[in-house]
């Protein structure tokens, strides 16, 4: 059986004489009785210092086993054109087969490293005991390595730093790299030994393909293929001599002979290459005469690989946001690995390709619009208790396909930077994601949290055109109907940030954005299920381990943090007609073989019913005639409604901390959110953004008009095959009979119009009526009205009422003159009856 690897310090140590010895009896067997037979056993033989036993002992337990794993490679991220966003990498590498290596890159690398590779068998015997006897007796070291040995070296090297501990690493890579005294002997004859097991497992041409595979080619690159991209721009099967060259010259001193980092030292190691490729034939003198006269700088055209989110911004501006937000998806879902560790690794070495959903055009809107409407720098603004201040106010913006949940853009106007060193425009943190995909705790989402109560309005079976009852800015927490939570006692205050409190039709309680009445309409449904409805389309908390979004009345208005992705996403389950989706940003991931690796799902279903989908388009489309009637501020206002279909919701928190546009088409969905990403309670108030003064900024001031702009650019272009029509039953409601209570006392009336299912609001302030006092004189509407809606009802003051008639009953309404036989009219008749016919009642 072969012998596995032993660890350092477990088998039988030797001395550097004992060492030479056995190198001695190696290149003796070797040369007399072959290399193969002094591969497998070692004879016993004489020795000067009667170390025989001992040297054959040691010999004998080296393995012959070579503990071969898939070399690290580069990962590379994709758009979804296939434009690369960025790669990474523990080692630059890209492993290719020997046919896409030109034969020219291998005849250089023979020529230099091992001129007599397709002869020997693995080792060179003489080259060894000449390379140890000059290094036993000088300071100098001379190599004699053949390629097979080299690779049998650089697989023990990776062998070492695959370890999990850095102890283990450093153990290993010393006894792989040992090169002193008996340590460097043993080293070479374990390698000996290896090298000639490998050989006779494989050809010589496999042996050279993974050696060009595994070797390093400059201080950060591995491989030709890599070495032939990063330093020329071009594959490894189209390089040409004089690259090659300079490629071969690389591997023995990665660093000293780096063409990037000492192009000097470079130059002189590739003529040296050029030599030696002349001298065994491999090219012409005249090649050689015309590759020395070339300098190196004119051949190099360095290709800095895409490394990391940081230059993702190179290749697609504003991108290193969304290939942050990739890289923590692999890093945190199961489909990637066992555990985040092995997630990691996968994506520093496993040569994945990842393509993803970004589209580079939306993109590039995208970033052009948050940074252009709010350009990064320092804002006078106030602070949370009214005082003026400054603040780096931020806004960010991200896109999602309704129906898909594919993410199309991620930006905010900050530039990516994941270093400790970061300046007040530059930040890791990714403000469109929750905690754990960008660790940002999410923001306050105001209004826009608001169709989620309406959602559960029309599922219960009310409609847009339904009334409600808007002047209510206090409440008992007992008003609320939540089963799954205990509220606190007291009553919830609150205000309108915009629009204004009154009785009004659902509709336009939603267009212009009234708190009263939301909450009033709250009050009419079972609280617990508007959040459960919430967290069915992904809105939770935005703060670490997303919580759910807490069943609180001051939550229908949006009080507590959520990321934008999550409101983004949500409100594209409206567009798609109740489709909802898991957001997703990875299309597909290939590993360095070819194989497809399982990637998270969408896991896109019916989560709400067409028709209810169908009515939050419908009801969420005026907010162009509403609070979204104009978007920006001063020279940058835009008013009116998109030339294309589209439905949103402004947002602005208690006191303009944060504030929001979330809106939709029929492909897109985005949400934009403006505020102060560090200090909380920071106020835009009195804020001048692109020299146009916003006294106080609510949703439509900057987060209306990123999105607005962004939206132009990407529909441009884009079919607009519009919303579903939505039913008359959510749109204005069922009409039914309302219970006639002019003349009833105040009790009775608001009894059975509720029994009908009506909600009463009575007018404080009585009337002037010929009712009695205390009894209904008005009611509004009468005849039909929408069930559920709301009934006004006016109270008589008992003014109109006239007195009990005075008369002796024999004139009542007398005729004219009072005599005659006309009955008279209504009037009250006092004057003496003298007619022959009866007067009618008083």
């Amino acid at each position: 059986m072969p012998n596995p690897a032993r660890s350092r310090g477990r088998g039988r140590q030797v001395n550097a004489g004992q060492a030479l010895a056995l190198l001695l009896a190696f290149v003796l067997v070797a040369t007399i009785g072959g290399v193969l037979a002094a591969g497998l056993v070692l004879p016993g033989v004489a020795v000067a210092n009667g170390a025989t036993n001992l040297t054959t002992q040691a010999f004998d337990e080296l393995p012959t086993e070579l503990g071969e794993s898939t070399l690290p490679q580069k990962s590379t991220i994709l758009a979804s054109d296939g434009t690369v966003i960025a790669t990474f990498f523990y080692q630059n590498r890209v492993v290719v087969p020997l046919d896409e290596i030109n034969q020219t890159m291998r005849d250089a690398v023979i020529a230099t490293e091992d001129k007599r590779f397709y002869e020997h068998s693995g080792v060179d015997p003489m080259g060894m005991l000449r390379a140890a006897v000059r290094n036993s007796v000088s300071d100098s070291r001379e190599g004699a390595s053949t390629l097979t040995q080299q690779y049998v070296k650089n697989v023990l090297i990776e062998e070492a730093l695959s370890k999990k501990t850095k102890a283990e690493q450093d153990a290993a890579l010393e006894d792989a790299r040992g090169a002193e005294g008996s340590e460097g002997i043993a080293r070479k004859l374990r390698e000996a030994k290896l090298a000639i097991t490998l050989e006779q497992k494989m050809s010589k041409d496999e042996i050279l393909e993974k050696y060009l595979n595994i070797a390093q080619f400059g201080t950060s690159v591995y491989g030709v293929e890599a070495a032939a991209q990063y330093y020329f721009g071009v594959p490894a099967a189209k390089l040409t001599y004089l690259q090659a060259a300079t490629i071969a010259g690389v591997t023995r001193s990665p660093s000293a002979w780096d063409p990037v980092r000492n192009p000097e030292a470079s130059e002189q190691r590739r003529n040296t290459v050029l030599g030696l490729m002349r001298d065994q034939h491999y090219i012409t003198q005249e090649q050689y005469d015309k590759g020395i006269a070339t300098p190196l700088k004119k051949s190099l055209k360095v290709h800095q690989p895409q490394l990391g989110c940081m230059s993702a911004t190179k290749a697609i501006a504003g991108s290193g946001f969304f290939c942050d937000y990739v890289t923590k998806v692999i890093a945190n879902d199961p489909a990637f690995g066992k555990d985040k560790d092995a997630r990691v690794k996968l994506l520093y070495r496993g040569g994945l390709t990842i393509k993803t959903t970004l589209i580079p055009s939306e993109q590039r809107a995208a970033d052009k619009q948050v940074k252009k409407n709010l350009p990064a720098k320092k804002y006078d603004v106030r602070d949370a208790k009214g005082r003026p201040t400054t603040a780096y106010l931020g806004s960010s913006i991200v896109v999602v396909e309704p129906g898909t949940g594919a993410i199309t853009a991620m930006a905010q106007n900050r530039t990516f930077n994941n270093t400790s060193e970061t300046t007040a425009k530059q930040t890791s943190v990714n403000w469109n994601t929750p905690y754990a995909y960008g660790s940002s705790r999410g923001f306050a989402p105001g209004s826009t949290f608001k169709p989620f109560t309406l959602l559960e309005w029309l599922r219960e079976g009310h409609s847009l055109n339904e009334n409600i009852d808007g002047r209510k800015f206090e409440y008992p927490m007992s008003a609320f109907n939540a089963p799954c939570t205990n509220l606190a006692g007291g009553n919830y205050k609150f205000g309108n940030a915009e629009g204004s409190g009154g009785i009004m039709s659902v509709q336009k309680a939603t267009q212009n954005s009234v708190n009263s009445a939301y909450i009033a309409m709250a009050t009419k449904l079972n609280l617990c299920d508007v959040f459960k409805g919430a967290d069915d389309l992904g809105v939770r908390m935005g703060t670490p381990g997303a919580p759910e979004y807490p069943v609180l009345p001051a939550n229908v208005i949006g009080s507590d943090p959520v990321a934008p992705l999550s409101m983004a996403n949500a409100f594209a389950a409206f567009a798609s007609g109740g489709i909802y989706c898991t957001p997703v940003a990875i299309k597909s991931v290939t590993n360095a073989a070819g194989k497809k690796l399982k990637v998270p799902d969408a896991d896109c279903h019916r989560e709400i019913e067409q028709k209810y989908a169908n009515a939050m388009n419908e009801g969420l489309s005026h907010v162009w005639e509403g609070t979204a009637k104009t978007v920006g501020e001063g020279s940058a206002k835009i008013t009116g409604k998109p030339s294309y279909t589209a439905s949103g919701k402004t947002g602005t928190t208690s006191h303009n901390e944060s504030t929001w546009f979330v809106g939709y088409t029929p492909e897109r969905a985005a949400a934009v959110w403006v505020g102060d990403p560090l200090t909380a309670g920071t106020r835009a108030q009195g804020v001048t953004v692109n020299g146009n003064y916003i006294r106080y900024m609510y949703g439509a001031s900057i987060a209306g008009l990123t999105w607005r702009k962004t939206m132009d650019s990407i529909m441009e272009g884009k079919s607009d095959p519009g919303f579903e029509k939505a039913d008359n039953e959510q749109v204005y409601g069922k009409k039914v009979y309302v219970p006639y209570v002019v003349g009833r006392a105040q009790g009775d009336a608001e009894a059975a119009l509720r029994q009908a299912g009506f909600t009463v609001s009575v007018d404080p302030t009585p009337v002037a009526s010929d009712k009695p006092a205390g009894t209904v004189a008005e009611q509004n509407p009468s005849g039909t009205a929408i069930k559920g809606s709301t009934i006004i009802l006016k109270i008589s003051d008992g003014s109109g009422v006239q007195p009990p008639d005075q008369g002796d009953g024999n004139g009542d309404n007398g005729g004219d003159d009072g005599g005659g036989n006309n009955n008279g009219g209504n009037g009250n008749g006092n004057g003496p009856g003298n007619g022959h016919g009866r007067g009618g009642r008083g």
